[in-house]
């Protein structure tokens, strides 16, 4: 089947949501500087680093004339954008931030085409009471050494999810309801009559 966008991610989780969706992509990855400026609120981040992304691979495949869909996802506590961890010590205190509160995923969404659309999804997600053994046994699973605020909700650490408010697929890492209203305003529909 032919391709109908270019996913400017090379993420697997973003892979496996629009294959959730029947969306038929190729991967283009694209590597620019994805530091937050000074005083960058955390939605204006996302938008920023998905709209770059989608700019950046749109110039580098504009004569494959598909359209290019790029995402970023933020996690974020009292206002400040949690990170991949650098290492364990890091992981463990972003666990323990993040223990019995509620904090925010932001998911911004860039698709590049006939012209340019954007859309963010906030999620409020609440993780119960974590015990430091809980919180070491989930470390030396490997799983959250590689995930914005140490934890991945499509893994392991949804049993720390007390409750979620918005959009699981955002959390996860390309929220699919305004990704399909995005595709839909560039003719591309996700459900075929």
């Amino acid at each position: 089947m032919k391709a109908r966008i270019i996913l400017a991610s090379a993420s697997p989780r973003r892979r496996e949501l629009l294959d959730q969706i029947g969306m038929t992509y190729e991967i283009w990855p694209v590597h620019i500087d994805e530091s937050p400026r000074h005083n960058e609120a955390p939605h204006d981040y996302v938008r920023r680093i998905a709209a770059e992304k989608s700019a950046v691979c749109h110039a580098q495949v504009v004569h494959m004339g598909l359209p290019v869909l790029a995402a970023d996802t933020a996690v974020v506590l009292d206002g400040q954008i949690m990170g991949k961890p650098k290492n364990k010590e890091d992981a463990i205190m972003m666990l323990r931030r993040l223990s019995g509160r509620t904090h925010q995923v932001y998911s911004a969404v860039s698709l590049r085409g006939n012209e340019h659309g954007e859309a963010l999804s906030v999620t409020h997600v609440t993780f119960r009471a974590l015990s430091e053994r809980e919180i070491l046994a989930y470390w030396a699973t490997s799983e959250p050494a590689d995930k914005a605020g140490s934890y991945a909700i499509q893994g392991l650490g949804s049993v720390f999810v007390q409750s979620i408010r918005g959009s699981f697929s955002g959390v996860v890492g390309l929220p699919l309801f305004e990704t399909a209203e995005l595709l839909l305003q560039q003719g591309i529909q996700v459900l075929h009559e």
